[in-house]
């Protein structure tokens, strides 16, 4: 009886924390856009030296507040599923844990509560919240792709890295260490500025060779920058045949983005 009881109180706190659909489920997770935002104000306006000569106090004791209300609220999403683990190694569930982390670490570090801006990654929710499940899965299908494709850019990349070493010991070698090109790592960084199409201007070579040097990498640069839209395109047309998928999150562990006609969770298993 107990344990019915306690799978009640659970399945009802999971309604309200996970789900939409009903009054009280689109009350908290308003509530909660409403709190992540207005922390993140507050982060940004105690940044302000003026203002935080003239109200450091209250942006300090706001800020424990909105740290302990966010505290509560994940140790809440942990209680409410049956996996939770599941939940804290998921997307949303890194993102809800570095939103209070900062906080506890300024504790030691100080100028840590900078980085509670992480917290404005939890305005995703507010597609899932309004009912713009659509944008969600577009969302989930550019990650998908993205994620697909990143071995094959890891590989390319290494090839660019291998590429703009080999340049830039060239260009060391053929502005004899001079006119900025002191070392071979200053050569490297002038290599990869020029080979991105960036250009700052601050090392430039002079010698004729140099400039022979400096205009190939220009051109490879162009062509550089094609090879990974190609990789993720062709991603993008694999993730657009596995695209549909429904909103609803998972009792167990929390996540979202199962198969319209799915039965069980694609991430834990457990029953829809």
């Amino acid at each position: 009886m107990e344990k019915e009881q306690q799978s009640s109180w659970q399945y009802r706190l999971h309604q309200i924390i996970y789900e939409s659909d009903t009054a009280a489920g689109k009350a908290f997770d308003v509530s909660l856009l409403v709190l992540i935002i207005t922390s993140i104000v507050v982060v940004m306006m105690d940044s302000i030296g003026k203002w935080h000569l003239l109200n450091g106090q209250l942006f300090f004791i706001m800020e424990w507040i909105f740290t302990t209300l966010f505290t509560i609220e994940y140790i809440l999403r942990l209680i409410c599923i049956k996996k939770p683990w599941k939940y804290v190694f998921s997307f949303l569930g890194m993102i809800d844990l570095l939103a209070i982390i900062p906080s506890y670490l300024s504790i030691v570090f100080a100028g840590a509560q900078s980085l509670l801006v992480f917290r404005a990654l939890r305005l995703l929710r507010i597609f899932r919240i309004f009912k713009l499940s659509h944008f969600l899965s577009e969302m989930q299908f550019l990650g998908g792709a993205i994620k697909g494709s990143l071995r094959k850019i890891s590989i390319f990349m290494l090839a660019v890295l291998t590429l703009v070493i080999i340049m830039g010991s060239v260009m060391y070698l053929v502005e004899k260490g001079e006119h900025g090109f002191d070392s071979i790592p200053d050569s490297i960084y002038w290599a990869i500025v020029t080979i991105t199409t960036v250009g700052y201007g601050d090392i430039s070579p002079v010698t004729p060779a140099g400039k022979f040097v400096a205009s190939l990498i220009m051109l490879m640069g162009y062509g550089i920058i094609a090879v990974p839209t190609g990789i993720l395109t062709n991603e993008m047309a694999v993730a657009m045949r596995k695209k549909e998928t429904r909103a609803d999150a998972c009792l167990s562990c929390g996540r979202e983005g199962h198969d319209v006609n799915a039965k069980f969770c694609k991430f834990c298993g457990a029953e829809l």
